[in-house]
């Protein structure tokens, strides 16, 4: 529990239930448990909001034992000193409604094991070149729960959309920047390659894990505060205005009927409500996301939001269908143009039609199929076969009437 406040400064008992012990019915085991450090000396009750609800802090001392606590690369958040007036201890100012929507995003998610307390960070600064630093609400380290890294703006429905969008702009911008010592000529060479090399010459690989997805790091817009159709109204002006951010590109030089999307460099949106989230059974593991620029009406979970079924996934089937058909276009017109035997009109085999390409001769026998040209040649063996045979038979029996006149002879004269 001062971890958590260590990391978001203040905290209803609430906000600590659903991120600590989200099993429980109720946040009567997180209330005590804070009116214990209370007596400890460790937090304090800042103020109490319009709903009632206690905001606590942490005092000197838990601020001190948070900071032992938390490891070294988790940025623990300001003291909140308390301020005294004539002696009296002067009440908080209350808690800014961004900043509670903030912690109860942090909260749902952590408590549907997207992480934990220490996987959160709040207003992570990615400097731009032009003196602009883009902040985001949380950043978020859950990779057993299938999310290396996600930033998460929360949004009350109180700025024009054009503010949103915006911040979709610099955020891609930051994406886009090199590391420092990366070879400009290597990741200028790596733009045309299709799939993710470019981005290992980009500063925020240095900075955040693979995402496991095609495309930079997701960004997720939680939408509250609002009734629901201005909500509504919301989501689509983004999806409208911001598509140029997230919608990807055909891939280049992608063959006929290739429809895959190309998403390496562009930034993965999806939205949600906190009011959505705390409605539904499962919380932020519910089917409470949606991806910007797919079905509007298709709610699904943070996983299948952020996978790319029409991605690479799909390119690597279509290539591969593609390419079937290719070669069944290339063996039909190679079959078109295959020679026909004069004589027994079967298509020349294979072999024999290599042989006549390869041979540099030109025959009478070029128009026969290789068994009419073997039967030609037995043809034309048997014939002199039976030539010679009949020329041999010729020869005996010249030979024989010869014998037999010069025996004849021999008999006379004796």
């Amino acid at each position: 529990m001062l971890k958590a406040l260590g990391i978001f400064q203040r905290a209803t008992a609430e906000h600590l239930w659903r991120m600590l012990r989200p099993g429980d019915s109720h946040d009567r085991i997180t209330r005590d448990t804070l009116n214990a450090l209370k007596n400890d000396g460790k937090v304090r009750v800042e103020t109490r909001l319009e709903s009632n609800h206690q905001l606590w802090v942490l005092t000197e001392r838990g601020h001190k034992e948070a900071k032992q606590l938390l490891p070294k690369n988790v940025r623990v958040s300001a003291l909140r000193k308390l301020e005294y007036d004539d002696g009296e201890p002067v009440t908080g100012d209350g808690f800014d409604e961004h900043a509670a929507a903030v912690t109860m995003t942090a909260a749902v998610l952590t408590g549907a094991e997207f992480g934990t307390p220490l996987s959160w960070q709040t207003e992570i600064s990615h400097k731009l070149p032009y003196g602009y630093t883009q902040y985001a609400d949380l950043t978020m380290l859950a990779p057993d729960a299938g999310v290396p890294a996600m930033l998460l703006e929360v949004d009350r429905v109180n700025e024009p959309v054009d503010v949103l969008v915006a911040k979709l702009r610099r955020y891609t911008e930051w994406f886009e920047l090199l590391a420092p010592k990366a070879d400009k000529d290597h990741e200028r060479a790596a733009r045309s390659y299709r799939g993710a090399r470019v981005h290992d010459f980009r500063m925020w690989s240095r900075i955040y894990p693979a995402t496991g997805h095609e495309g930079y790091v997701p960004v997720a817009f939680v939408f509250t505060g609002k009734p629901k159709a201005q909500r509504e109204s919301r989501i689509r002006r983004l999806e409208q205005s911001g598509r140029r951010y997230f919608a990807g590109k055909p891939y280049a030089g992608s063959a006929s009927g290739i429809t895959a999307i190309d998403y390496h460099r562009a930034v993965p949106v999806v939205v949600t409500e906190l009011e959505r989230i705390t409605a539904d059974p499962d919380g932020a593991a519910g089917k409470v996301w949606r991806r910007l620029g797919r079905d509007e009406n298709q709610w699904q979970t943070l996983g299948e939001a952020l996978d790319n079924p029409d991605g690479d996934h799909l390119y690597a089937v279509e290539r591969e269908e593609a390419r079937r058909r290719q070669e069944e276009r290339e063996a039909a017109e190679r079959e078109a143009k295959r020679p026909v035997c004069s004589r027994c009109g079967n298509k020349f085999t294979d072999d024999r039609w290599q042989l006549l390409r390869q041979s540099s001769w030109r025959s009478e026998q070029d128009d026969l199929c290789g068994p009419c040209v073997k039967e030609t040649a037995d043809r034309a063996k048997a014939k002199d076969v039976a030539r010679r045979q009949a020329e041999e038979a010729a020869a005996r029996e010249v030979a024989e009437a010869e014998a037999k006149k010069n025996r004849s002879l021999f008999g006379r004269r004796r």
